[in-house]
């Protein structure tokens, strides 16, 4: 594990260090930090390392690699955690000094599954609920991350709270924490699957999911089934006064976006549906946090070469029944892209082989990098390796990435012009 020797206060309360991974060119009592590129072999730009565990640091074993991220505040500590997916389990990271992310344990696959790929995490009401693709018979788990307050001494292995049987194998899951239900997607395998698009669960009670509806829409998908790769579900509260106040689902469905209002989980109503130029694979998108905006990447345009540089394509929602693409942002090398997220004026962005990349959305029709990490040295090509998702979203401002052979980064951003 590589741990950071140099932390400065940031505005009086973020902390900023520095290790082998990037080190600081600047005088940071005099002004802006920068990156040096060529410091331990991590390329970055106004993104510093905080620390770095490695696969093996996060107990995984050979063959074992990671996948999707997400984290929890401790509500009552204030503690930060980053709940990283493997291959096999659910490692839980304590990541609250960042400068020393401490490995807490692993909660294993549901006994009866199978290792996969994809492993995808949410969280709600200081519950993970983690499902598996290609898995065999996992559903979908629940864990008390409460129960990491304990953790002490060695790693340990953790049981699941409960657990949902209604589906086997499911690609995805999203919360919406404002209504406290779920989407899982993708589901397959067995149980319901509602066609792989939204399979909604109440879990409103964490540890009693209750199945709450489907929906398909059978012009989307690239076998016209109504797959959904993944969503977002919000209550609206966006610019387009119709549907304020209902909830809405902004899908990625691997041929097309989807629009649909599924405050009524027994007739969920679809609102728009879009295609766009050159889709490859339309994998996941994120809203702007006015809800105006809908940056979706596509995963295979870049391996399909109809894509010179990764693309990210932003959409204007201004109006939920016409959605309309107004611009392909190219980014700044050839990297497949995976996944986005917003907070604030700023989009965060896992692309594979070009690690973590930043994206400043205040005019957000014009997307402008304004830093990066990458968490693979020397390779910036097209395909599946690198980081595979990150965590913007702790209220200190740390931000974790996973990435698929190289294991977790736990990062800082600190745009231009701010002083050390």
């Amino acid at each position: 594990m590589v741990l950071t020797s140099w932390a400065r206060a940031v505005s009086g309360a973020i902390a900023l260090a520095l290790v082998a991974g990037c080190s600081d060119s600047g005088d940071p009592d005099l002004g802006e930090a920068t990156c040096d590129e060529s410091s331990a072999g991590f390329a970055c730009d106004h993104v510093y390392l905080l620390s770095h565990l490695s696969l093996t640091d996060l107990g995984a074993g050979e063959g074992t690699h990671l996948n999707d991220i997400w984290g929890w505040t401790d509500p009552e500590t204030g503690r930060e955690y980053a709940l990283v997916g493997r291959t096999d389990g659910t490692a839980f990271v304590n990541v609250t000094d960042p400068a020393n992310a401490v490995y807490l344990g692993v909660l294993p696959m549901h006994a009866g599954a199978t290792p996969g790929v994809w492993r995808d995490i949410k969280v709600y009401r200081d519950h993970a609920f983690i499902v598996a693709d290609g898995s065999g018979d996992h559903g979908v788990q629940v864990f008390d991350l409460t129960a990491l307050r304990q953790a002490s001494g060695a790693p340990v292995e953790y049981s699941e709270s409960a657990h949902y049987d209604g589906l086997a194998s499911a690609h995805n899951i999203a919360i919406n924490e404002a209504s406290g239900f779920a989407y899982v997607v993708g589901a397959n395998g067995g149980g319901e699957t509602c066609s792989g698009g939204l399979h909604m669960l109440d879990i409103r009670d964490p540890r009693h999911p209750v199945f709450a509806g489907c929906y398909a829409d059978s012009t989307t998908g690239r076998f016209l089934t109504g797959y959904v790769h993944d969503t977002q579900c919000v209550n609206y509260a966006g610019p387009d006064a119709r549907f304020r106040g209902r909830e809405i689902c902004f899908t990625a469905s691997e041929s097309a976006i989807g629009i649909v209002d599924v405050t009524d989980k027994a007739h969920p109503v679809s609102l728009a549906t879009a295609s766009y130029p050159n889709t490859a694979y339309a994998h996941q998108g994120w809203l702007s946090e006015d809800q105006a905006y809908f940056y979706l990447d596509d995963e295979l345009d870049e391996l399909g070469k109809t894509a010179s540089r990764t693309r990210t394509l932003v959409w204007d929602m201004r109006m939920l029944d016409e959605p309309l693409m107004i611009t392909e942002h190219l980014g700044t090398t050839s990297a497949s892209d995976h996944n986005q997220f917003v907070r604030d004026q700023y989009l965060y962005q896992s692309n594979y082989s070009s690690g973590l990349r930043v994206l400043n959305i205040a005019d957000p029709a014009h997307p402008a990098e304004v830093g990066f990490f990458d968490t693979v040295p020397g390779d910036d090509e097209p395909g599946f390796r690198g980081a595979w998702s990150n965590y913007p979203y702790f209220p200190s401002g740390t931000i974790v990435v996973s990435s698929i052979g190289e294991g977790l980064f736990v990062l800082r951003f600190t745009p231009a012009g701010v002083t050390q």
